[in-house]
């Protein structure tokens, strides 16, 4: 049986199935040569198919392993990358000159010249069909625009976020989990849109990572304003410390005493309690208004 390996391909970091040569094997983060839906691609090799790793992949993509990178390649490669600055500024010229509203973020122009995608913002459709005929009667090729959204846009061009490390969208996020305030709140983040943002703008990916944990170790403990009886006496909960499990509880007297979840004797949840009021944050992206993502959409010739 050929062992089939999960390749990375493309701008937007597609992740893939591809069936190698027959008695060809490849290692982790050997970079190769591949046929994919799109075309003639390259790409870098993550590990072999097993069925654990598929099961990961939501829509992968197929094809064929071709070769490994050889130098000749790495430097089609580069020439490719020369040429595809020049087609991002025709491509921009052709725009002014439409007076299009739109706004170029990059271009892919694939190993075998297959196609040119081109990945641009808009606020709204925009019919760029003349825009298209324009750049094939230049390039000779079949055409992509492809509109994507800024969380896209950060995907393709950021480079470190503000803890020091690679932007997760440009490593190993395939997909854009969704991020709400709530999320924020939950980890006693900072509320300031300009510390918790990413470089696209909307909340920090990373906010979600904890996110699950925190949940149930907030489900361990009585929500705030509830009764709760202690060794101390009677009091109401003000406020919670998902991590340490402990409880802030005032007491009658109005002090306000940290009391550990093993010291709760019997809670009463608020009544009236909106239970799913903290849920409704869930799909707030953003801490301040801004466009929504309008997704991917493409039209070629």
């Amino acid at each position: 049986m050929t062992v089939k390996y999960i390749v990375r391909h493309g701008t937007m970091r597609f992740l893939g199935e591809f069936e190698p040569g027959e008695g060809e094997t490849y290692g982790r983060a050997d970079e190769v040569v591949l046929r994919s839906e799109r075309g003639l691609e390259v790409g870098q090799v993550l590990c072999e198919a097993n069925p654990r790793a598929l099961e990961l992949l939501a829509e992968p993509t197929q094809g064929r392993i071709l070769r490994r990178l050889s130098e000749e390649d790495r430097a089609a490669l580069d020439r490719l990358r020369a040429t595809e600055a020049d087609e991002l500024a025709a491509c921009q010229g052709f725009v002014a000159q439409r007076r299009l509203q739109m706004e170029l973020v990059d271009v892919e122009h694939l190993f075998g010249g297959e196609r040119v995608v081109f990945y641009f913002l808009a606020e709204k459709r925009v019919d760029f069909r003349d825009l298209v005929r324009d750049l094939a009667r230049t390039y000779q090729t079949r055409i992509e625009m492809r509109q994507i959204g800024v969380r896209d846009e950060a995907k393709l061009l950021a480079d470190y976020g503000d803890c020091g490390k690679p932007v997760c969208c440009n490593t190993h996020l395939s997909k854009m989990p969704p991020v709400s305030m709530k999320m924020a709140k939950i980890q006693k983040s900072t509320l300031d849109p300009a510390k918790i943002s990413g470089r696209c703008g909307r909340l920090k990916c990373c906010l979600r990572y904890e996110y699950d944990t925190y949940r149930g170790m907030e489900r361990s403990l009585p929500p705030v304003g509830s009764k709760v009886v202690t060794p101390k006496g009677q009091g109401r909960v003000v406020a919670q410390e998902i991590l340490v499990q402990k409880l802030v509880v005032e007491f009658e007297d109005h002090r306000r005493i940290i009391v550990g979840r093993d010291d709760i004797l019997s809670a009463e949840p608020p009544k009236g309690r909106m239970v799913a009021q903290a849920d409704l944050d869930e799909t707030d992206e953003s801490p301040f208004p801004d466009r929504d993502d309008p997704g991917s959409r493409s039209t070629w010739t």
